[in-house]
């Protein structure tokens, strides 16, 4: 199940959002934290080479700015520059964003920072203690800073489901070419066969499907929406019975399905394909349309 926030703008408009949960942002963090850790103790080498053995106040000093500006203006100057990724963030597909979805800029990095030196982690946070309960307090995982700056920590890189066709029930494989086929070519067909060809196809699936033609809908029409929707169950089952959530589908599966009531021939249907070794239809030579028929094969 995809983990999602429901958000709502000044304009009354729900966002669904991919929320950043503690975990990743922890590691975000302990990511950025040693990148801060080399920038200290790299300044502390030039302090200790060039200003410490002649003036220790002034070393002192310059290293509590240093430390302010590493602390604060690492996170801040990152997220500005790249509209809401540090370098933790951007290693693990986070990015901090509005909470109206929108990119982050300067005033809303500098809040979080400040926020962050000052409640979350370092002056006041106990080491990181106020963010981690704030954050588990929070339905968005939002600690102190992104709640006075207005911002939402989220996920960028998801796994995609990758959807592979079903095979076609037996049976049923020259009648749907058929009908693909029909779809396909339909204005390219005189008006005469392709009402007639159409009435005959429309009115198989009405009885397979126990629902009668519309009125004033094209067969067309109507053949067109009982194959998207067709596929649009067909697609939502096989996701559903995916092994984990966002797990691909493999080449071949096929969730359980009813065995279909076989479809009366209509007297333009191809003869039923034969079958391959690997489970697909193996592919047959186009025959040549006879004079007298209204309807065309592509080749």
């Amino acid at each position: 199940m995809r983990e999602e926030s429901e958000l709502v703008t000044g304009e009354a408009v729900v966002l669904d959002l991919r929320v950043a949960k503690l975990g990743s942002r922890a590691v975000a963090m302990l990511l950025d934290v040693l990148v801060q850790l080399v920038l200290l103790l790299a300044l502390f080498i030039v302090l200790a080479t060039t200003v410490a053995g002649t003036d220790d106040s002034l070393a002192g000093a310059i290293f509590l700015v240093g430390l302010v500006l590493i602390l604060v203006g690492y996170p801040v100057l990152f997220e500005t520059l790249s509209r809401g990724r540090s370098l933790g963030k951007l290693a693990l597909g986070l990015r901090v964003v509005r909470t109206d979805g929108g990119p982050i800029r300067f005033r809303h990095a500098l809040a979080r920072g400040l926020g962050g030196f000052v409640l979350d982690f370092w002056a006041l946070g106990l080491f990181g203690a106020v963010a981690v309960i704030v954050s588990l307090c929070s339905a968005n995982g939002r600690r102190v800073g992104d709640f006075l700056a207005g911002t939402v920590v989220i996920r960028e890189r998801v796994p995609e489901n990758v959807y592979v066709g079903l095979p076609m029930p037996p049976g049923l494989g020259a009648w749907a070419s058929q009908l693909r086929q029909f779809l396909s070519r339909f204005h390219e067909l005189r008006p005469e066969a392709a009402e007639v060809l159409g009435q005959s196809l429309a009115h198989q699936v009405a009885a397979q499907i126990g629902t009668p033609i519309p009125p004033g809908i094209p067969v067309w029409a109507f053949l067109a929406a009982v194959l998207a929707e067709r596929r649009n169950r067909d697609q939502a089952r096989a996701m559903q019975a995916a092994p984990y959530p966002g797990a691909p589908v493999q080449p071949g599966f096929a969730p359980p399905q009813t065995p279909a009531q076989p479809i009366p021939a209509s007297p333009w249907a191809a003869p039923p394909a034969e079958s391959s070794p690997y489970g697909r239809p193996a592919e047959t030579p186009a025959e040549p349309a006879s004079a007298d028929s209204p309807f065309t094969p592509p080749s």
